[in-house]
Formats: structure tokens, C-alpha cells, sequence
């Protein structure tokens, strides 16, 4: 099969894939063969004027128009593209056919989704065909869940030794505002809490257990104050909490018996109060359809936070990891968490384009498909990974 692109980006106008593109364009090696794809050929021929101006160079940059359910174009893109760029969402209502298009024709494919129910839908339907086809699924290459999944990654083995059980907990911190994009897909969330509960039992039903015995779970904590960090912890039923325990499953540099615990860092405990009605406010709002309609009307799709607003913002994940006595605290920080997510998505794809990978195949986490070579790409874009207390008696 002939593959005459080394990354396409489809849905390239949207708010974080226009991002992405712009870290291409800045930092993609001159030869790298790239396109842009969506539905609207105005927008991208747009957005590509955008790039030439980042890049003269790219005045020529190919336009693919298609839509994200037209399966047989889909897989025409496939079959010409080594990579494929998702950024596309909601995922559940637009993602799976081009998911199954790359499983099927042995495409690499990254995407940014933070929706459970669409990651356990996508193993079911697709993994095993990844698995014949060689295609590596890589979910979650955006703010979820990279910091928090080569975060603990980078933590555990920080480690003396990991031969007692560890006991991890990521503790993030962030700033800015909220996209159309991640404000639908929240919603859409909170709207199918029983569906997304289905689907990760038919996932756990048929998914295998680490061959060698190993155990990896997510824990999820109570909302109280961590005595290192000093701070209240608002436990957050977001998806990071399932790759990293994913990650801890595939990988023995997680030891024998991991566990991963994933919270908001909150300083003071009035705001934690507020935060836990808001929490329940919200998931009773998204369960009613005219409520959730205008919600989504009011922050549409393709917007999010300005310049701006994400040039003063950042983000902190501290990670607690315990093994016996042992106590290793390191952090990962950066920029805005969006500015972050078109970065990681973007570099995501060029290291499974350019970089000496493990060999995997399948639906695979961040650490699990690209680990360390992810994590220095990412260094190199200005993310921080340090060890802030290393080997402390617990």
C-alpha cells in the first residue's frame, strides 16, 4: 500500500486542531508530508493561509475534504496516510468510522477524547482488528490524559525499587477556559452515565488480565485534604484515571500491584463545597435534552478560550508515588491546558511517524505506545517533567 502522507489532521478548523496545526507548522520538520482535512473547503483553504503565513512553505499544503461518516472516503484518507490526527468530537456521535478505517487498513491513529464510553466502545469494535492490522489506537493525546499518563509514568520510576506495592495519586491544578468542543463532550458524558457504565463492564468482560499476574486498578478517593500538597481533593470522575491504570496494566515498570487516584487540587475547603454542588448541578442538567441544547448553544462547538486568556493560564499535575517506606513526589507543568492538548496531540503524531517506538499494536495508552520518546518531545515544547521530593521515608 502506497502512503503518500505521514500525518493528516482531520478535523483540522475545529478549535484544538487548529492548534495542533499551528504546532505543525511551527515545528514539523520541512520535508514531513502533511495535509489537512474537514468538511468545509473554505475553512481549511483559510486555515492553511493561516499556516503559510507561520510557514511560506505551507501555501501548498494539501486539502482533503471529507466528512466524518463518509466511511469509504475515510478509508481512502487511511490508506494514503501513516498517521491519522483525530480531532473530531463529540467522538461518540463522530469518531468511530474513522477509527474503524485506520484499524482496518493498519493506520496509526491520536486523538484528543476525554469520553469513556467512546475509548470502551472503540476497544470492543476495533482493538482486534488493530491487533491483525498492526495499527496502533492511541486515545486521549490531549490534556487527558498525557500529562497525568507519562506523568505517572515518569513518577514510578523515580522509584527504588517497585517491587512492593505503589500507590500513586495526580493532583491537577489548572487555569484558562472551557472549549465548545470539551463543553459538548461533558455533556454528552454526564448525559449517558448508565450507557458509559455498560460499556466499561463489556470492556472488562473480554479485555485480558496482565499475563504475569500483575494487578492495576483506578482508585477513586473521598473528597479530603492531602497532608502533602495541603490542599482539599475533589476527586474527578475523568477518563486520565483509566489510562494511567491501562498504562500500570501493560507496563512492569508499574510493579506487580499498582493503583492510580486522580483529583482536583483545591486550596480552600468553601470552594471544594461549591465545586461538589456544581458537580451534581451539572450532571442533573446534562440528563435533561432541552437543558442540555441550550447549554451547548451557549458555548457553541469550534469556540474556546482567546489568546489571551490561554497566554496567562497553566497547568500543575502533582504526583504522590508510595511504595512501602518510600515516597517520590514529582510534577508535571506547562502551559494552558489547550495550548497543552494541540501540542501533545500534534507531537503525538510525529512520534509515531518519526520516532523508534515499542512495538505495539492495538488500542494503547500515551505511555504504553511512545513513553519516554513522547515525554522528550514534549520537554523540548517547554512541558515540565521534575522530581520535586525523591525517595522520602513515608
Amino acid at each position: 500500500m502506497t502512503r503518500d502522507l505521514d500525518v493528516v489532521l482531520v478535523g483540522a478548523t475545529g478549535f484544538t486542531g487548529t492548534l495542533a496545526a499551528e504546532h505543525l507548522a511551527r515545528t514539523a520538520p520541512a520535508d514531513l508530508r502533511w495535509a489537512l482535512a474537514g468538511r468545509s473547503a473554505e475553512k481549511l483553504s483559510a486555515l492553511r493561509d493561516r499556516l503559510a503565513a507561520i510557514a511560506p512553505g505551507l501555501a501548498d499544503l494539501e486539502l482533503v475534504v471529507v466528512d466524518s461518516h463518509d466511511a469509504t472516503a475515510l478509508k481512502v484518507l487511511a490508506e494514503r496516510s501513516r498517521v491519522v490526527i483525530a480531532a473530531v468530537g463529540p467522538y461518540l456521535e463522530h469518531g468511530d468510522p474513522l477509527v474503524a478505517a485506520c484499524a482496518a487498513v493498519g493506520t496509526d491513529y491520536v486523538d484528543l477524547t476525554g469520553e469513556p464510553e467512546f475509548v470502551d466502545r472503540t476497544y470492543l469494535r476495533h482493538h482486534a482488528t488493530a491487533l491483525a492490522s498492526g495499527a496502533r489506537l492511541v486515545h486521549s493525546c490531549g490534556f487527558d490524559s498525557v500529562p497525568h499518563d507519562l506523568g505517572a509514568l515518569f513518577t514510578v520510576r523515580q522509584l527504588p525499587t517497585t517491587d512492593r506495592p505503589v500507590r500513586l495519586r495526580g493532583v491537577v491544578r489548572a487555569e484558562g477556559g472551557v472549549s465548545g468542543g470539551t463543553f459538548a463532550s461533558l455533556l454528552g458524558v454526564a448525559s449517558r452515565i448508565p450507557q458509559m457504565r455498560a460499556a466499561a463492564r463489556e470492556r472488562a468482560a473480554v479485555e485480558p488480565a496482565p499475563a504475569d499476574g500483575r494487578r492495576s486498578r483506578p482508585v477513586t478517593l473521598r473528597p479530603s485534604r492531602d497532608p502533602l500538597l495541603g490542599c482539599w481533593l475533589l476527586p474527578l470522575p475523568a477518563i486520565d484515571q483509566e489510562i494511567v491504570a491501562r498504562s500500570g496494566a501493560a507496563m512492569a515498570d508499574f510493579g506487580p500491584d499498582f493503583s492510580y487516584s486522580h483529583a482536583a487540587g483545591i486550596r480552600r475547603a468553601p470552594v471544594l463545597v461549591g465545586a461538589l454542588g456544581g458537580v451534581g448541578v451539572a450532571v442533573a442538567a446534562a440528563q435533561i435534552a432541552p437543558v442540555r441544547r441550550f447549554l451547548t448553544r451557549r458555548l457553541p462547538s469550534g469556540t474556546g478560550p482567546s489568546d489571551e486568556v490561554r497566554g496567562r493560564s497553566t497547568f500543575t499535575v502533582d504526583m504522590i508515588a508510595e511504595a512501602g517506606p518510600t515516597t517520590v513526589h514529582a510534577r508535571v507543568s506547562g502551559m494552558d491546558p489547550y495550548d497543552l492538548s494541540g501540542i501533545a496531540l500534534a507531537e503525538s503524531a510525529l512520534c509515531l511517524a518519526l520516532d523508534d517506538n515499542p512495538s505495539t499494536a492495538g488500542q494503547v495508552t500515551t505511555a504504553q505506545a511512545m513513553g519516554t520518546a513522547l515525554t522528550a518531545r514534549l520537554e523540548r515544547a517547554g512541558v515540565r517533567f521534575e522530581v520535586v521530593a525523591p525517595h522520602q521515608p513515608g
